[in-house]
């Protein structure tokens, strides 16, 4: 049975930095694109960052650029989302997902979503 659990959520003042990991279970990450997506209350669910195993590319959100970094640990089989200079605009629940496409895929395209991690910044 395949498991993402998120983890680092929290609340952090407005400039703050908050590392969100994502721990996976019946899968290898490095066989999958792997996602961080954020959903705000009566929002749709957004793209933020993705991470491709092979060859490490990475694909960010015009609005998180310069501030979010993904990466991963192959050994622990867990992928992190760091996020610096946050403001009150990227409070949400975060979630990681896990895509067998090759190519950075839209929200339809992955295949597995954890239960997602609450983001709260207060200004």
């Amino acid at each position: 049975q395949v498991q993402l659990v998120e983890s680092g959520g929290g609340l952090v003042q407005a400039g703050g930095s908050l590392r969100l990991s994502c721990a996976a279970s019946g899968l290898i990450f490095s066989d999958y694109t792997v996602g961080w997506f954020r959903q705000a209350p009566g929002k749709e669910r957004e793209f933020v960052a993705a991470i491709r195993w092979s060859g490490r590319m990475t694909n960010y959100a015009d609005s998180v650029k310069g501030r979010f970094a993904i990466s991963r640990d192959s050994a622990k089989n867990t992928v992190y989302l760091q996020m610096n200079s946050l403001n009150p605009e990227d409070a949400a629940v975060y979630y990681c997902a896990a895509s067998r496409l090759r190519d950075f895929p839209a929200r339809g395209g992955y295949d597995y979503w954890g239960q997602g991690t609450q983001v709260t910044v207060s200004s």
